[in-house]
């Protein structure tokens, strides 16, 4: 099963199995990683999952679509250029081993 690295803000990680299918957002609030708030459960509505991709990984994950462009814009965090919503990584066998960092704050 495909694996994702979550590194808090403090530097904490932890490390999921993850189901193909099954978005990082998904798997972290399953399993309780801090630094994922995900109000809108997935909806690509609030951007509270909010994540920063490993930059050499970037090219593993699905191409952002607009919504999560628009919804980027408006994020706690500052947006930089691997800025993800996490609730757009929808877990493929590429995405194996993907580590992802939480910004400081998600609201």
């Amino acid at each position: 099963m495909p694996q994702v690295t979550y590194v808090s803000h403090d530097g904490k990680s932890t490390t999921l199995e993850v189901p193909l299918g099954t978005s990082v957002m998904q798997a972290a609030t399953l399993h309780g990683v801090d630094g994922i708030v995900a109000e809108c459960g997935g909806s690509c509505m609030c951007a509270t999952c909010h994540v920063y991709v490993q930059e050499d990984q970037l090219s593993r994950c699905p191409e952002m679509e607009l919504g999560e462009d628009a919804m980027l814009d408006g994020t706690a965090s500052p947006r930089r250029p691997n800025s993800r919503l996490s609730c757009q990584l929808v877990m493929t066998p590429e995405m194996n081993g993907l580590v992802v960092n939480m910004p400081e704050t998600q609201t």
